[in-house]
């Protein structure tokens, strides 16, 4: 019983269903299509606009480029000291 078997699935489906009726859940279906479309169109504009800008995509099979550190500083910098009540200046 502690897994979900396809009768669960098929219960939770009629309830679905029941509760909202098939025109709610098509419409549902219908905004969610619509939306995956901007998405794509959306990501398409954006690959357009850098090759506009002469800049290329990046793409997922492209690995990150990063900048060389190009620091003196030793990697572990520590704060500065706290200011004491003599270096604090009275007015």
């Amino acid at each position: 019983m502690g897994s979900l078997s396809i009768w669960h699935w098929v219960v939770v489906a009629v309830i679905v269903m029941l509760l909202f009726g098939r025109g709610k859940v098509s419409e549902l279906m219908g905004d969610v299509a619509k939306g995956i479309k901007a998405f794509k169109k959306g990501m398409a504009d954006e690959d357009d606009t850098a090759k506009q800008m002469g800049q290329t995509p990046v793409t997922a099979n492209e690995p990150v480029r990063t900048l060389p550190h190009q620091s003196n500083e030793p990697a572990h910098v520590s704060a500065p000291p706290a200011a004491t009540p003599a270096d604090r200046k009275v007015v």
